[in-house]
């Protein structure tokens, strides 16, 4: 029985740690999408706020569960409206 709810325990944490991972991916890709409106529209951004959930990711990921996200910078965001609208234009 002690096996058993061992187990358990140890599923419920990484149910928490996978449920608390999703929710930032979303919030992330969420901060992402502002970004990159943003840019295309020629208004200012800012990646701050996309890196801090990145952080927390990423702290969850040392728990060995979930990957790993990269920091992004305004360059990388701006590279990538550059290729949408390179890509758009074809």
């Amino acid at each position: 029985m002690s096996v058993h709810h061992e187990i358990s325990k140890h599923s419920s944490r990484q149910h928490a740690i996978v449920s608390e991972f999703l929710k930032l991916e979303k919030r992330r890709e969420e901060l992402i999408d502002i970004a990159v409106d943003h840019c295309t529209k020629g208004q200012p951004f800012d990646v701050a706020e996309i890196n801090e959930v990145s952080r927390q990711m990423n702290h969850l990921a040392q728990k060995g569960i979930v990957p790993q996200r990269k920091l992004i910078t305004e360059q990388m965001v701006e590279e990538f409206v550059q290729m949408k609208n390179q890509a758009s234009n074809f």
